[in-house]
């Protein structure tokens, strides 16, 4: 977790730490789990590996344990208390001290078929796949304070299930998880060589990038032995997407953004399913 006390920084978000430590000391005074989500938990955790962030965002989000609505307008209202003025979504909050916009995104025992309808009319909160994934975080340290995040396999289901819900709004999910892939051989190395060789072409030649995708597949299907609702969406998502390689929008999307062959992009998506199914 050490490492985290230099790299946090390259984030080069002004207030970062600031606005981290109020969102905790809230949610300690409160008892509430808090997790740090999104794309710079996602940040945090590749620069704790030495490897670049694709992106960046100066917004913040996070999850929240939380059982009833009632206790989740009670963190609201201390959050309010502490400066900070809702905006759009039922669940962004903007901090003017520090021009710091944050998610504050509530599940648990609020959730009801894993969707929390804030405004009853019209705006539902789909958290399929928290629970599971948030269920074994890693803890990474930010100066005296420790931020709980998920594992990088648990990081691709919820940009899997984030991007399948507004895929017209999210295509950078998709590029997170690529990014992940590209990655993953390296940081996993030591894991993949002693106890992943059967994904290994015989013969010794295979190619890293195939491989990584079915090592992170097996990885990210754990989670989905914890839900069968998360496990048949997941599996929807990639089925969707594996019919026919020309049809298949997440390689298509792979494809253009990374000047890919659309049937070496497919094969990669084709990997990391096969490594769910292990």
């Amino acid at each position: 977790m050490s490492t985290l006390n230099q790299t946090y920084k390259e984030l080069a978000i002004p207030y970062f730490r600031e606005v981290f430590e109020i969102i905790d000391e809230i949610m300690v005074a409160n008892n509430i789990p808090c997790y740090l989500i999104g794309a710079n938990a996602l940040a945090l955790e590749q620069l704790k590996h030495g490897i670049k962030p694709l992106r960046g965002t100066k917004d913040i989000d996070f999850a929240i344990m939380v059982a009833s609505l009632e206790e989740y307008q009670k963190i609201s209202d201390s959050l309010i208390e502490n400066g900070f003025t809702k905006v759009k979504a039922p669940w962004t909050f903007y901090l003017e001290k520090y021009r710091m916009v944050v998610d504050i995104l509530p599940f648990g025992g609020i959730e009801e078929q894993n969707t929390f309808q804030l405004i009853k009319s019209h705006t539902d909160l789909h958290m399929l796949g928290f629970k599971e994934v948030l269920s074994q975080p890693v803890p990474v340290k930010i100066e005296d304070k420790i931020a709980n995040i998920p594992t990088l396999p648990g990081m691709v289901i919820l940009k899997l299930i984030a991007w399948s819900d507004r895929p017209e709004d999210r295509p950078d999910d998709l590029l997170d998880i690529l990014h992940v892939i590209k990655n993953y051989f390296d940081i996993e190395y030591n894991d993949i060589v002693s106890n992943h060789y059967d994904t290994f072409n015989e013969g010794g030649d295979f190619d890293t990038l195939i491989v990584a995708a079915e090592v992170l597949g097996r990885k990210a299907g754990e989670y989905l032995t914890l839900s069968e609702r998360l496990s048949n969406r997941i599996n929807e998502i990639l089925l969707d997407n594996l019919r026919v390689a020309s049809e298949s929008t997440i390689a298509r999307i792979w494809a253009r953004q990374n000047g890919l062959e659309i049937e070496y992009a497919y094969s990669i998506l084709l990997a990391f399913q096969k490594g769910l199914c292990h």
